[in-house]
């Protein structure tokens, strides 16, 4: 059976795997048994892709992301160089706890996780969110937020293209695609 996606030589994907069609798998990666990728994914160098995590489509995962299981990437994702996911809370060589205490951890449509940013597990990172580079997410993330720091702090809020947002009035435009976004009675940011 022909294969609709591209896996460099050097890299290995375990049997019992999904990808997806248009998907791009560089150099040294790993896709280990159960983890599905969606199609139109960019792998770069020395991606680790545990058991049974989930790619959506259309995500780009950097050099040096690795994603434990327990992790869920929803569509159109961005992984920075270097992040990383953890998935157990109190991890102890000598006593390991197993699949069946890692928590979960839930990236959502479009967010994107800078460079060496790391996402402690058990959290949900909204839509549209922007984590910077270095910081240490220990919380979860409302759609839209800009989150700096360590531990990573609400800095504001970017809109879906990238731009950060200024609100007036509980209201914003993007001054580079000029979408509108407003605060509503949840104190949420949702796109008008």
């Amino acid at each position: 059976m022909e294969k609709n996606y591209f896996v460099h030589e050097s890299s290995f994907v375990d049997e019992g795997c999904e990808i997806g069609e248009g998907t791009k798998i560089w150099h040294f990666c790993h896709i280990q048994s159960g983890a599905k990728i969606g199609k139109k994914c960019s792998l770069g160098q020395n991606v680790n892709v545990s058991n049974n995590v989930i790619v959506g489509d259309g995500c780009k995962l950097q050099n040096n992301v690795s994603l434990y299981e327990g992790v869920v990437l929803e569509d159109n994702v961005f992984c920075g160089p270097s992040c990383v996911f953890t998935n157990d809370l109190t991890p102890r060589a000598k006593y390991p706890k197993g699949r069946a205490n890692y928590k979960k951890t839930l990236i959502r449509e479009g967010a994107s996780i800078g460079a060496n940013a790391t996402v402690v597990c058990g959290h949900t990172v909204g839509r549209c969110a922007l984590i910077g580079a270095g910081a240490v997410v220990a919380c979860d993330v409302p759609d839209y937020a800009l989150m700096l720091g360590v531990p990573a702090r609400l800095a504001g809020y970017a809109c879906r293209c990238g731009e950060r947002l200024s609100f007036h009035e509980e209201k914003a435009e993007c001054m580079s695609c000029e979408r509108k976004y407003q605060i509503n009675a949840n104190l949420e940011v949702e796109e008008i």
